[in-house]
């Protein structure tokens, strides 16, 4: 057993995960010398590569000297920690990757957190030293400041710092001498990180992850903490609620490079896919038939913002997704809860509504944008924090640290935002060209602050955040300034009302787009909501007047991401989403409906 080794890869996003493990994957020779592979192995959905990130934790197995190494490549981004904090379970030791430049950022300050209240072993990996401006001596001082203030032990502060480029392909013990591969990083990791701890007794194996195959049903993966489990061998399964079954082993698969191998028992210390077990949930525990002993369950943090998701009743509904009705919407959101930790999903007094609780913005929006591509129809309200209440019944609500590095010209602009939003200026400090800003901000102030932020400083700053504590109410936050313009009738935009009506404020369609009565086509630039008829043709006569038919000069539509759509829409408004559009509506879409209601929404 002495010959594995199970170790997680943590990170911010961005810093160099999934390429250190491309080359990992590589440097063991996983694949034949002519075999063709892309980069990103590891971001097989459509949607990490595109984003750039990492959303769901992946295995990977290599063989390296006469060790078996389990890499468990994890999401940076503290939306997804849900998924972090199953995976760390899996681990032995980490690899904290940091970028030679940006130094430790607050996500990996989170998931670090994570690995040392677990006693993980870290290897400290300062990526990225070929960079520009890069600072690898200092960020290596930060990294251990960093551990000191999370508490870690003398034993985890004594970790090693491997130097290198994953890009480059290359790791070794000094910045300024590069090596010509990453042996020395499989070396230090055979040498740093510790064997499984066994412990004695009868066979435990707590379910950490979950997989699905059309022909075998469910899949459970975990790591084995003590004992043997065989192929065909009868266990129980011991569930949150106390209850303990009596299951069946089909079939045992190991990790073996990128895929499994089919094998006869699995002993402890490795991780293993089990087939053959029906009804289990992630966190509950394999045990011995006999003498059963569960594992404590896995704690994840609690969710911080919940949105409304409903069936999509526009005009236009059915016309572009599969997947339409209540019942569709319901057992897709009941399927997510069973992997996603970090999701909670609540019905509401009306069948066709569910109240939808998660991390953040990023983490709900991930699963809308899945959803859709699969071809569902939904509509959701507006994004909500979560408040609390203290002993004392004083309200609690969110409380997040807020990092921003922008050019100093813009500074003074970020900072007037995020004070505007209640945020609270902890740090100022120049970091190369850069100011590096922290905050501690209220969620609610991070609702709709990112694409102002954006904007005010010409895309060049760069925001994280990662919830804190839930600390004391910070009062009223200001919304939108601005009204929404409303359309008036069903049917194509015509260019000639846009070009009207450009004072009034900006559109969101173009000419010849589809639109119907209710919905959201534009930010009016007064307070108040408007209603305009988009639908009206220019008028023929039989006269020829110069300068009437000069072209028409429109400005371009703004276009909105799907997280920007859910921070941009008001109390009393919906979000559409269809595999192919994102629209904003009012909820009522009748003028008069919206008159009736509008004091209710108020009170809301």
């Amino acid at each position: 057993m002495q010959a594995i080794r199970n170790i997680a890869i943590i990170a911010h996003v961005d810093h160099g995960k999934t390429t250190l493990v491309d080359k990992i994957i590589h440097a063991s020779k996983l694949f034949r010398d002519n075999q063709e592979f892309d980069d990103l192995i590891l971001d097989n959905n459509d949607l990490e590569r595109e984003r750039g990130i990492t959303i769901t934790s992946k295995n990977v197995s290599v063989r390296y000297k006469d060790y078996k190494i389990n890499v468990i490549d994890t999401p940076g981004h503290a939306d997804f920690g849900g998924e972090v904090e199953r995976v760390l379970k899996m681990a032995d030791g980490v690899l904290l990757l940091v970028d030679a430049f940006e130094g430790p950022m607050p996500q990996t300050r989170f998931v670090l957190g994570k690995a040392i209240d677990l006693g993980l072993k870290p290897i400290v990996v300062v990526n990225k030293v070929d960079k520009e401006n890069c600072r690898p001596e200092e960020v290596q001082e930060n990294v251990f400041d960093l551990m000191f203030n999370l508490g870690a032990t003398e034993d985890q502060l004594d970790f090693v710092t491997v130097y290198g480029s994953s890009k480059q392909g290359w790791m070794g013990p000094d910045w300024q001498h590069p090596t010509d591969n990453i042996t020395y990083l499989l070396d230090t990791i055979i040498e740093s990180i510790p064997a499984p701890v066994i412990d004695e007794g009868t066979l435990q194996m707590q379910i950490t992850s979950l997989d699905y195959n059309a022909f075998v049903g469910r899949i459970a993966i975990g790591r084995v903490k003590r004992g043997t489990i065989k192929e065909g061998s009868t266990l129980s399964l011991c569930k949150a609620d106390g209850v303990i079954k009596k299951v069946k082993v089909k079939e045992l698969q190991t990790f073996e490079g990128l895929g499994r191998v089919k094998v006869a028992e699995v002993t402890a210390g490795d991780i293993c896919a089990v087939t053959g077990i029906e009804d289990f949930e992630i966190g509950d525990t394999l045990a011995d038939l006999e003498n059963p002993e569960p594992i404590a369950r896995i704690a994840v943090d609690e969710p911080t913002m919940n949105m409304l998701f409903t069936i999509n009743n526009s005009p236009f509904f059915g016309k572009e997704g599969k997947f339409v009705t209540s019942r569709h919407l319901r057992d897709r959101l009941m399927k997510e809860t069973e992997k996603n930790l970090a999701l909670r999903v609540e019905p509401t007094d009306t069948e066709d509504k569910f109240l939808v609780f998660g991390r953040g913005i990023l983490h709900l929006s991930v699963l809308i944008e899945t959803m859709r591509r699969e071809g569902y129809e939904l509509q959701l309200g507006q994004p909500q924090v979560l408040f609390k209440e203290d002993e004392k019944g004083e309200r609690l609500e969110p409380i997040e640290t807020l990092v921003v590095d922008v050019p100093e010209s813009t500074a003074g602009k970020v900072i007037e935002l995020a004070t505007q939003r209640k945020g609270e200026l902890l740090v100022m400090e120049p970091k190369g060209d850069l100011q590096h800003l922290e905050f501690l901000i209220p969620s609610r102030g991070l609702i709709g602050l990112r694409s102002n932020v954006l904007t005010s400083t010409q895309g060049e700053a760069v925001m994280t955040h990662r919830f804190k504590e839930f600390g004391t109410f910070r009062g009223p936050i200001p919304g939108r300034i601005s009204g929404s313009i409303i359309s008036k009738n069903t049917g194509p935009a015509t260019g000639y009302t846009i070009d009207k009506l450009q004072d009034r404020g900006r559109f969101f369609v173009e000419p010849g787009d589809e639109i119907y009565g209710g919905q959201v086509i534009g930010e009016h630039n007064r307070p108040n909501d408007i209603v305009v008829n988009l639908q009206e043709a220019k008028k023929l006569t039989n006269m020829r007047a110069s300068g009437t038919d000069d072209g028409l000069r429109i400005a371009p539509k703004i276009n909105f991401s799907l997280e920007e759509s859910m921070e941009y829409i008001q109390k009393d408004e919906y979000l559409e989403v269809t595999p192919q559009s994102i629209r904003m509506r009012k909820i009522y879409l009748e003028e008069n409906d919206r008159k009736r209601n509008s004091g209710k929404m108020e009170m809301a």
